[in-house]
């Protein structure tokens, strides 16, 4: 199932509005191997800390992000792009608010 039609260009960043107050996601794509969703955040808010059994790439599309990747602090804004390794506890917060674009892909 994915969001987005195929052989269609889209703009990501404007792809997904903020919700005030709130989280939004929307599937790009997902397939067996991993998924791709988009992501928006309004300021403070964020994910808990856990873990997923898959590497995640976040590409922030706008705005500013605190990223805590096994303890460590990253600060990222529009442009940057960071990998979660698999098995390894991270959380999100928007210290802005932000827009994302997740890949996740599954291990061999």
């Amino acid at each position: 199932m994915a969001t987005f039609d195929k052989k269609k260009i889209f703009n990501l960043e404007l792809a997904i509005e903020y919700s005030d107050g709130g989280v939004i996601s929307k599937q790009v794509t997902k397939r067996k191997a991993g998924n791709i969703t988009l992501f928006s955040f309004d300021k403070g808010e964020g994910l808990s800390e856990h873990t997923t059994p898959f590497d995640a790439v976040v590409q922030l599309l706008d705005g500013e992000a605190e990223i805590t990747i096994g303890g460590e602090v990253f600060n990222l804004v529009k442009g940057n792009s960071i990998i979660m390794p698999a098995n390894v506890p991270h959380s999100l917060m928007a210290t802005e608010r932000f827009k994302m674009l997740l890949t996740m892909i599954k291990g061999e």
